[in-house]
């Protein structure tokens, strides 16, 4: 990746995959990324804290190729990084697909229509769930994020997605 935030442009849609065969669902978006020449990304939606989350991992991968900070060499395992908010790819390779049935965030940078309609073939592509998030989700995001009852309690209970995309923001600091 080596577009600056202005040129940013991707698009996002949610999805719901059924893979078999992890590595080989891998390799049919590598072919259709490099097909259309764009940048394929896949977030578990369930553990990412909605649609933001999503965006704000791909803007902050962009950043860091285009400042030359990447940690990872590829924008795809960039992304899933910030999305998790570790420098540890082995961790954040749970952010991304996973075999079985899978809900996701896709993004598709910079966005391609031709892409989309190849994705089409091995995506299912729905209606984005509300934003709301279940409390079974929210006790699986604060134990991502490592977000603590006091800290949910001094920002409010509603603002445990800003406290996900917070974690998100502090990789930087981290690098």
């Amino acid at each position: 990746m080596c577009m600056n935030d202005s040129e940013l442009s991707c698009g996002i849609r949610y999805a719901t995959a059924t893979v078999r065969d992890r590595k080989s669902f891998l390799q049919i978006l590598h072919s259709i990324s490099d097909r259309y020449r764009t940048h394929i990304v896949c977030f578990d939606a369930e553990k990412m804290a909605g649609r933001r989350h999503a965006e704000m991992a791909i803007r902050h991968a962009y950043r860091s190729f285009s400042n030359g900070t990447a940690i990872s060499n590829s924008s795809e395992m960039e992304a899933l990084l910030y999305a998790a908010g570790t420098r540890q790819c082995s961790a954040a390779v749970s952010f991304g697909l996973h075999e079985g049935e899978n809900c996701l965030y896709v993004c598709c940078c910079p966005d391609s229509p031709g892409a989309w309609e190849a994705l089409a073939s091995c995506l299912h592509f729905n209606p984005e769930p509300s934003g709301e998030i279940s409390p079974e989700k929210a006790a699986r995001l604060a134990a991502l994020f490592a977000i603590t009852a006091d800290e949910l309690e001094a920002t409010g209970c509603d603002r445990l997605q800003d406290l996900v995309l917070e974690r998100v923001a502090l990789l930087d600091v981290s690098k």
